[in-house]
């Protein structure tokens, strides 16, 4: 299809073989000749400015070598007008369908302008005859027409004449359903250029609201079709007035009953057996599948007969139920589910459970007494937190200065639950003076004893300790009481006492002073 563009550029290569004619309208020539096709318009609709190209329905007959174009209608003469001036027809191309596509050199508003009118309404008939370059012979006609339906647009169909359409119906799935399943109904006008919208119907009655049409289709969808025979129907009603209204054939359909689903119903009671009167009893009743919806009746069977205690809307599965108003005696329980919807889901039963009320067991009451015993603790402590050993003297061979002592008297006292027993080491730092000297802890040793101790202890002294022979400070062993050494251990409750005699050897090469060591003496 050639648009503005195109057949502006095709005019503009013919100018100079119709400049005769192009250069102002001319009235068309009187000789008539027969009609031999028709023409098309491209674009089919437009305005006043847009470019259109005619397109004849086949080519001229050997016999002519030129064409010339003509309109009549409102605002031109009635003998008609040339649009297109007297050229060889070689220069149109030929179309896909073996047409001449011949464009007009001016839009219609052109072509309105220099007739000198101003209003373009109504059908404007187009010819294109087929000719000799010179004289009078002419060969045949090719007809058409466009309409103004206002002064700025035209279409190529005549706007008094209803175009009829067609509506066709097609319903998916293939007929029969189940009632519920999703069904599709699809209507297909033509053409597909009408617009409007499409009333489905079910049996003569309407089914939703219209649906508007779209490039000639119209969907419905619904799963409230009721089980039955069903005539489909799809009736188009036309927005505007260029179509005429159309309906579908019925399509018979059938949408069948649903098939029921079966249900299954147990029962289960708590506490299970037996209990005494007056003690509540639990029936929890479990219906499968767990969406259907109904409700469970809890009954009880006596003596042959039968007493509904309660109805209890199931959720999820589940239903349950609890009383303490049985009487005495054998019964016989039961659970019946009823479905709200008998045609989606069946009714089913537990069968029986039998079950004693026993007799009355009396009521009673209690008391809770309640004592704390205090969890205790562990206590380890020194009236008087410094020694002081007497100044170290030269021993007999002169190798070793040596001082002795004892230790402040410990306290250790368990008040702890559950006497879980305790113990206490001791562990010495190196002696320092404060600056660069040292005496290496290794050199002091001791002798634990037990002061005294409460009559429900056990204790027990440690092991004594000896001093090192006066080792160097940088000495790194573990002798003497540089590392954890016991003073005593013990059970039972109460207080002991504990002590200790202190031996301190000094290396002979000891520069004089003042040394002070910390003895940390440890209770688990």
């Amino acid at each position: 299809m050639f648009k503005n563009k195109l057949s502006r550029a095709m005019a503009g290569g013919l100018a100079s073989l119709v400049a005769a004619c192009a250069a102002g309208l001319i009235a068309a020539p009187a000789a008539h000749a027969a009609e031999i096709g028709g023409l098309t318009f491209s674009p089919a609709t437009g305005t006043d400015t847009t470019g259109i190209a005619l397109t004849t329905s086949d080519v001229c007959p050997d016999e002519a070598t030129n064409v010339i174009v003509s309109v009549t209608g409102s605002g031109f003469p009635a003998e008609g007008q040339t649009v297109v001036g007297n050229a060889s027809k070689d220069i149109y191309p030929i179309s896909g369908d073996g047409g001449m596509i011949v464009p007009l050199t001016q839009t219609m508003r052109d072509y309105a302008k220099d007739a000198g009118f101003n209003e373009l309404k109504g059908e404007y008939a187009f010819k294109v005859t087929c000719r000799l370059a010179f004289g009078s012979s002419n060969f045949g006609d090719f007809t058409g027409s466009i309409w103004f339906t206002s002064n700025e647009t035209y279409q190529n169909t005549d706007p008094s004449v209803k175009i009829d359409t067609t509506t066709a119906l097609a319903v998916s799935p293939a007929s029969p359903v189940t009632q519920g399943e999703t069904v599709t109904l699809t209507a297909n006008v033509t053409p597909a250029a009408a617009e409007g919208k499409v009333q489905f119907k079910d049996n003569g009655t309407a089914l939703g609201s219209p649906v508007a049409v779209s490039a000639g289709t119209a969907v419905l969808t619904t799963n409230a079709l009721a089980a039955g025979d069903h005539d489909l129907t799809a009736e188009f009603a036309p927005t505007g007035a260029a179509y005429n209204p159309s309906a579908s054939s019925a399509v018979a359909y059938k949408v069948n009953a649903p098939q029921a689903t079966a249900t299954t119903t147990s029962l289960a009671i708590s506490p299970s057996a037996t209990t005494p009167q007056f003690s509540p009893v639990t029936m929890n009743a479990t219906v499968t599948p767990a969406a259907a919806a109904g409700s469970v009746k809890f009954q009880d069977t006596v003596g042959g007969t039968t007493t509904t205690l309660a109805t209890v809307p199931v959720s999820g599965g589940q239903a349950s139920f609890t009383t303490s108003s049985l009487a005495k005696g054998e019964h016989s329980f039961s659970a019946a589910f009823v479905p709200a919807n008998s045609g989606a889901y069946t009714g089913s039963d537990s069968g029986a459970v039998p079950y004693l009320i026993g007799d009355f067991a009396g009521v009673s009451a209690s008391q809770d007494i309640t004592t704390t015993v205090e969890s205790g603790a562990l206590v380890i402590s020194v009236d008087n937190p410094h020694v002081t050993l007497p100044s170290p003297v030269l021993n007999a061979d002169g190798d070793l200065l040596t001082t002795a002592g004892d230790i402040n008297t410990v306290t250790l006292t368990d008040t702890r639950a559950g006497n879980p027993g305790w113990s206490v080491s001791g562990q010495v730092t190196d002696f320092s003076d404060g600056g660069t000297h040292a005496i290496n802890g290794q050199n002091l040793g001791w002798t634990p004893n037990v002061v005294d101790h409460a009559p429900a202890q056990t204790v027990t002294a440690g092991s004594a300790v000896s001093a090192a022979q006066g080792v160097a400070s940088g000495d790194a062993g573990q002798g003497g009481l540089k590392s954890s050494r016991s003073l005593a251990t013990g059970t039972g409750l109460g207080t002991a006492h504990l002590g200790a005699d202190l031996a301190l050897n000094v290396p002979t090469s000891t520069v004089a002073g003042t040394y002070t060591a910390t003895l940390t003496l440890t209770a688990i």
